[in-house]
């Protein structure tokens, strides 16, 4: 994991040599400035963990430099510089947001002591920013015995020990970012943040600034600086969940990312370094979306270099026990009631249904069980009526005498329909469930005749 940057503001050559020196001897990456003009727009452009700032300076002293921070609330940490003795400037600058103060001449012990401390103080501030983000949408444990799931951990144990970009396949309900989490939590950038960004969950202009950040006054609304994702990921990793839905201006916009290892903030121009471990995820089919012309190749074979695909909760049934029996444990002690496990007549129908939602689908059914039921054990009756009566998704039609072509579209249009079906006509959410992309899902309709056939019974299987 890349070192922290600490920024060291002094007009006095010695002092900033000196810093440097001893900084570094620590492990740290040291940027220097001469003046408080010029400390100012280091800290507005680099963004440094840390700040070491005389007071005492020339154009800007460092009082005016707190003041400026504060008032484009800039969350920057700031060490004092002081001369020795000197309490009331110590008090002032501490009243103007400082962290802490060093007193000149400087004792290395003193130095060491601080340093820690103020950056325990800011890797706590970014996790709390970090949990507040994630805290809202929980996802489901990836749990596994199968002999699916073995190969998957096993690729990604051995692409975590490296920076390389990671591509995580699957459909919707998975377990694409719990495998990313382990990604992070098996990688040297494990005492970094971890940061998730839905890419279809905000509009672009939201998207953008979320995740580079914007200036003061690039936009209506935009009163003051705000650090992008890639800024408050440093040193850990990014996870860009469902890139398939990322617009084309954005898309250039991180592969820049990814070639350069730089961006720049909304409204602003100058570069800044993107420190992090960029992982994705998506469950569309990037390569049809490529043929289609919405998704980027060079950005596509950027993102690929280690391709892992989640397989659906249907193809690796003999996980479905140990998942049931994790999540009537953890939402037993979330809601404080006593069940220990599963009927064998519940189990064998958990095990038997087809699960189109996946982890995510057989999460929320233990949980609902869990909340209604009686306890202490989960019940066939606790179960909704499409698991008891083991209704599997996307069945394939019973074999016949057509020609081969013919069985064919005819599957085809029974896998269509049965989605649809499911979906209550809404093709974007059967694009979803197919794991389809929309416009292709569209075309087949029109190609296999479905939107004709629906005209005549009268479903609406449009948007």
């Amino acid at each position: 994991m890349a070192r922290e940057r600490i920024l060291v503001v002094d007009d006095d050559e010695d002092i900033r040599d000196l810093l440097s020196d001893r900084l570094e001897s620590m492990g740290y990456r040291v940027l220097v400035a001469e003046d408080g003009k010029e400390g100012l727009t280091a800290i507005r452009r680099q963004s440094p963990d840390l700040v070491f700032m005389d007071i005492q300076m020339p154009r800007m002293n460092g009082f005016d430099v707190l003041e400026k921070l504060k008032e484009e609330q800039l969350d920057t940490t700031v060490i004092v510089i002081t001369a020795h003795g000197n309490v009331e400037t110590a008090v002032k600058s501490m009243r103007l947001g400082a962290y802490d103060f060093i007193e000149k001449p400087f004792d290395t012990g003193r130095i060491e002591v601080v340093v820690e401390k103020a950056l325990r103080q800011v890797h706590l501030q970014r996790e709390h920013e970090v949990l507040q983000d994630v805290l809202s949408e929980r996802d489901p444990t990836v749990i596994g015995e199968s002999a699916s799931m073995a190969a998957v951990f096993s690729t990604a144990e051995r692409a975590a020990g490296s920076d390389a970009t990671v591509l995580l396949l699957g459909e919707s309900g998975t377990g694409k970012e719990v495998l990313a989490r382990a990604i992070h939590e098996w990688s040297d950038r494990k005492s970094g943040p971890f940061v998730a960004v839905n890419c279809a969950a905000l509009p672009d202009q939201l998207l953008e600034s979320s995740l580079f950040g914007h200036e003061k006054g690039s936009f209506t609304g935009a009163t003051a600086l705000k650090k992008g994702k890639f800024e408050v990921a440093r040193g850990g990793t990014i996870l860009l969940d469902e890139i398939g839905d990322l617009k084309q201006e954005l898309q250039a916009k991180l592969l820049r990312v990814l070639q350069d290892g730089e961006f720049e903030r909304v409204g602003g121009t100058d570069p800044l370094q993107a420190d992090v471990r960029i992982l994705a995820a998506t469950n569309r089919n990037l390569e049809e979306a490529m043929k289609e012309g919405t998704f980027r190749e060079d950005l596509y074979y950027r993102l690929n270099v280690v391709s892992i695909t989640l397989p659906p909760l249907r193809q690796r049934k003999d996980d479905v026990p140990l998942l049931a029996q994790h999540f009537v444990e953890q939402y037993g002690k979330d809601t404080k009631r006593t069940f220990n496990g599963i009927s064998p007549e519940a189990l064998a129908s958990l095990t038997r249904y087809s699960w189109p939602g996946n982890i995510r689908e057989l999460a929320n059914t233990i949980e609902r069980a869990v909340v209604l039921g009686p306890g202490p054990l989960i019940e066939l009756d606790d179960l909704p009526d499409r698991v008891r009566s083991g209704e599997v998704s996307g069945a394939m039609p019973a074999p016949s005498d057509l020609p081969y072509h013919q069985a064919v579209e005819e599957s085809k249009r029974a896998i269509i329909v049965n989605a649809l079906n499911r979906t209550g006509g809404n093709q974007s959410k059967a694009a979803e469930f197919l794991g389809l992309q929309r416009t292709y899902l569209a075309r087949l309709i029109t190609n296999l005749g479905l939107r004709e056939r629906n005209e005549d019974t009268g479903t609406n299987q449009s948007e």
